[in-house]
């Protein structure tokens, strides 16, 4: 529990140096009551963060994560939009979106979206949708209208044959939308995929408190397998108001550091020494996360920590399933919603950057879902049917019928 005061290793120690405080910070906008909609939908997408992020830190031990699960969930529901059956089931559960309809979430996802936008004038926050279709395969209009509606999607149809072309649109909507950080979500068009759905966040926050350039130091970092790093520091001195938040729980400690009026804040967990952060990351669930919150507390601390920037990229594919919607990604899914044509989500990738550094923190993240037509290796007759026959040359049409039972 004396992580903090003995020394943050993003650490906590006392020195003596000046920090950039703004002390007319404006005031956090107050928030409205979250509909019981939108509610679903911030809790939900919180339970499936922390499943998503064990799943991620499980499967990349020794390695850097870095995710942005509200970007996967806002790609993956406007797909939930063109699902049906089993398939709409598998997805809305592996969201840990509870049992509410479509349209119960696409009411949170439109409300979530708003709220989000408009919470700090003073951080840049961006969310953008946008969905990409085959100009000559048959979506359904419904389905298109859907999600330009309730995630204020872009929709666009694109001659994918020309796959140069339609490849330098959407990349150049994904790094307009995420301030030229991540320049290219996909690097080819094969002639089975039919439509992208694809959502981008960023985030540009100033700290509160800012650190001091002139303050940074190379100092030691210990990596995960125990070799020293030489890094920049940076310190933030005591008696700086306003004050940062720090609590222990669970051989774990918190700091919380706020952006702009106070909407928007980092927080940095940190393991007592000694602990294996790939076990306590794969572990890492709502429970626990609550009770670190909530030992949370204003205290008159010095901080360091390093400056640190780094890229990640994955797909999610496997990650999904294991979360319970592998049928999406199968010849069995039902996507009856989104086109009259078998479809099956091919993939899902998401690419991430952040840079912290003494005024603040960017981040972005991209996701895109793929669907792609089913492989049709079977035509199965096995409902009522109408049939036709006719003389090819001429057309002329001979008969003309509907079975809606077999006779015995």
């Amino acid at each position: 529990m004396g992580v903090f005061r003995r020394s943050l290793s993003v650490g906590v120690v006392t020195v003596g140096l000046a920090a950039c405080s703004d002390a007319n910070a404006p005031s956090p906008v107050p928030l409205r009551d979250l509909t019981p909609a939108e509610q679903t939908v911030v809790s939900s997408g919180n339970d499936f963060s922390f499943a998503l992020f064990q799943r991620l830190a499980a499967s990349e031990t020794g390695k850097n994560v870095f995710v942005s699960p509200l970007s996967a969930s806002m790609s993956l529901g406007m797909a939930m939009n063109g699902a049906a059956g089993g398939t709409f089931d598998a997805m809305r559960s592996a969201l840990r979106l509870g049992t509410g309809d479509m349209q119960q979430l696409n009411t949170g996802y439109r409300g979530l979206i708003d709220l989000l936008r408009g919470l700090d004038p003073t951080t840049t926050f961006q969310i953008a949708n946008s969905i990409w279709f085959r100009n000559s395969f048959p979506f359904r209009q419904t389905f298109l209208d859907t999600t330009k509606k309730y995630f204020d999607a872009r929709v666009s149809g694109l001659n994918f044959a020309d796959a140069s072309g339609s490849l330098s649109t959407i990349n150049g909507w994904v790094s307009q939308s995420t301030g030229g950080k991540i320049p290219t979500i996909l690097d080819q068009i094969t002639p089975d995929e039919a439509m992208f759905l694809i959502n981008a966040i960023y985030f540009k926050g100033t700290w509160q408190v800012k650190f001091d350039p002139a303050a940074t130091s190379a100092e030691r970092f210990t990596a995960v397998d125990g070799t020293a790093q030489t890094v920049p520091f940076m310190h933030r001195p005591q008696h700086v108001k306003p004050l940062f938040g720090v609590g222990f729980t669970q051989g774990l400690s918190v700091a919380e550091l706020p952006y702009g009026n106070g909407d928007f804040a980092m927080d940095i967990v940190l393991p007592d020494r000694g602990a294996k952060i790939d076990s306590i990351a794969a572990a890492f669930g709502p429970a626990q996360w609550s009770a670190l919150l909530g030992t949370l507390k204003d205290v008159d601390y010095a901080l360091v920590m390093p400056k640190f920037s780094l890229s990640y990229e994955r797909m999610l594919n496997d990650d999904l399933s294991a979360l319970g919607m592998g049928v999406a990604f199968t010849d069995a899914a039902n996507f009856s919603g989104m086109s009259p044509v078998g479809l099956q989500l091919e993939f899902v990738k998401q690419k991430t950057f952040v840079d912290v550094n003494e005024a603040g923190t960017e981040a972005g993240a991209s996701t895109v879902t793929g669907a792609v037509v089913v492989s049709l290796t079977e035509f199965r007759v096995d409902r009522p049917f109408i049939f036709v026959i006719r003389e090819r040359k001429t057309g002329t049409i001979l008969f003309m019928g509907k079975v809606l039972r077999i006779p015995s």
